[in-house]
């Protein structure tokens, strides 16, 4: 009987051991846990808050009573979503032709100030104009006659010499370069010969060439016949992609830098000899005369929920094509809306909020670079889109280059330090989106994007709930006055970059040593927020 009461008890001590690795094991591999925290919460400090200034917010407008908005909850979660913000994400796209605009120089305190601002930005260069009024030579040829304009967009010739200027220009302001080679005119040896001198010339800072701008469209634009489609631009495609890696195999290909989806898989599918990126245009406003459609050009579209869903969505798309070709993925061309000229979103401070909500949802799902479409023209009559615009007459650019209103919101994102996007869970707010990062340091970022009108909306309340004890929290903040408001927009209080890190302001309400942050938030407003533990 003893034996027996041994062995038995031996079964179940067995029996206990092999139930808890299984019960371990289980919870290794379950859904349901807690997710393991990448960095431990410090314990709450008890000594004293040490001394501090309070970030001085402009106040909403006094008068007539204002709109009450839901308090804000917030609480970020030590859980990074798997994407990561990088310095350079946010860029600016031109015109292939405006390579030869003398105003792009190392030497133009007004554009090397711009593109500090915008902290190692890309410049990317396409546009309609690259296969229409684009000529490139090496060789000193003039323009041909086949190369037409019009006084406002006129044909012009890129030489060595300009990137020459240019290169200069991105080693001043630490920025980097992405060309687009004329396809409408079929010449292959010609953009091999551009890429050879850019290869060359730009070095490392050149990221990508692209061959030609929407050729999607080239049927409807008489670029090439009616019966143009895929197959003949795959072709095409191919020759090109021959002729530069022959002159410049280390440059990477990024395209097809289109607006329709069905040309990604075949570009993505294609034989070619380089590295390739997907890169692909989207314009979230896209209905020009269906006021009725929220793709309507009005800024409370441009706002709204549907708007941003639907970016989301489409961006995604893109994103899971180029995941399942191994490919990384670049919305190369982009703005608020796909209609020409004038529209009350245009050069308002709408424009701002928009601009800095969606460079920051695009990365967070994913996307690595983006580029918002501009011109080197006037600010007066020149593209009312455009981030950026030269001072003078019009058709008479000085090359005083200054910021509009979208800009400001690309440059709040691009001052942001590098991190893993992490999620959160976000209640009230009006109409708001939020978003946090872990950063390199430990600290976390957490931007509140407030969409509600600044001259109608009262303060926003905002309760944090942080992943652990903060013990330094700054802030810096866009603002404008009215949603509508043109040229208006300012960065702590002033047209430019926002203060640096190490000069920010406390948030106010600041309450050391706590997890939880109680403040009030101005509509209107890109209230960036660090806390360091």
């Amino acid at each position: 009987m003893r034996r027996i009461a041994v062995i038995a008890a031996i079964a179940v001590v067995a029996l206990v051991a092999v139930l808890l690795t299984v019960s371990l094991n289980a919870n290794k591999a379950g859904t349901a846990q807690a997710p393991v925290q990448d960095t431990p919460v410090k314990p709450a400090p008890t000594g004293k808050a040490p001394a501090v200034t309070y970030y001085k917010q402009i106040p909403p407008p006094s008068g007539s009573p204002l709109e009450n908005v839901d308090p804000l909850e917030l609480t970020v979660k030590n859980e990074p979503v798997g994407t990561t913000l990088n310095k350079g994400t946010v860029g600016i796209s031109l015109e292939a032709t405006d390579l030869a605009d003398p105003a792009l120089s190392a030497t133009n305190a007004s554009m090397v100030k711009l593109l500090k601002d915008s902290e190692d930005t890309v410049l990317r260069f396409g546009g309609n104009a690259v296969d229409r009024r684009f000529f490139w030579t090496s060789t000193g040829e003039a323009l041909p006659a086949s190369y037409t304009g019009d006084k406002t967009r006129p044909a012009k010739v890129v030489t060595p010499d300009d990137f020459q200027r240019v290169a200069a220009l991105l080693e001043a302001t630490n920025a980097k370069i992405s060309l687009t080679v004329d396809l409408g005119h079929y010449s292959p040896d010609r953009a091999a010969d551009m890429i050879k001198y850019a290869s060359k010339i730009f070095g490392p800072r050149l990221l990508s060439f692209t061959v030609g701008n929407e050729p999607n469209g080239f049927a409807y634009t008489k670029l090439r016949p009616a019966d143009y489609g895929i197959e003949k631009y795959v072709t095409e495609l191919k020759a090109y992609a021959d002729a530069i890696y022959a002159a410049a195999p280390n440059v990477v290909i990024s395209g097809p830098g289109v607006y329709d989806q069905k040309w990604w898989k075949p570009f993505m599918d294609a034989d070619l000899p380089q590295k390739k990126v997907l890169s692909f245009h989207n314009y979230p406003l896209y209905s020009c005369t269906d006021t009725t459609s929220d793709g309507f050009p009005t800024i409370p579209n441009l706002l709204g929920q549907a708007i941003h869903q639907r970016a989301a969505s489409y961006q995604q798309h893109a994103l899971d094509a180029a995941k399942s070709a191994g490919m990384e993925t670049w919305l190369a061309e982009t703005g608020m809306s796909a209609c020409p000229g004038s529209n009350q979103t245009t050069k308002t401070h709408a424009t701002a909020l928009w601009a800095a909500d969606y460079s920051l949802n695009a990365a967070r799902l994913g996307i690595t670079r983006l580029g918002f479409h501009s011109s080197m023209a006037t600010c007066k009559g020149g593209p009312p889109m455009s981030v950026i615009c030269s001072g003078g007459a019009y058709l008479e650019p000085n090359g005083e280059m200054v910021p509009r209103a979208n800009y400001f919101g690309m440059a709040m994102v691009a001052d942001l330090a590098p991190g893993k996007f992490l999620n959160l869970d976000s209640k009230g707010g009006g109409s708001s989106n939020t978003y946090a990062l872990q950063n390199a340091d430990g600290s976390t970022t957490v931007v509140i994007v407030n969409k509600n009108d600044p001259a109608k909306a009262a303060q926003t309340e905002v309760s944090l709930t942080l992943p652990g004890y903060a013990l330094r929290g700054t802030m810096t903040q866009l603002s404008g006055p009215r949603l509508d408001a043109q040229d208006s927009t300012v960065i702590d209080g002033a047209k430019a970059g926002p203060v640096p890190a190490a000069k920010r302001a406390t948030v106010p309400g600041f309450s050391y040593g706590s997890q939880t942050q109680k403040f009030k938030l101005t509509a209107g407003t890109v209230t960036v927020l660090n806390f360091s533990y």
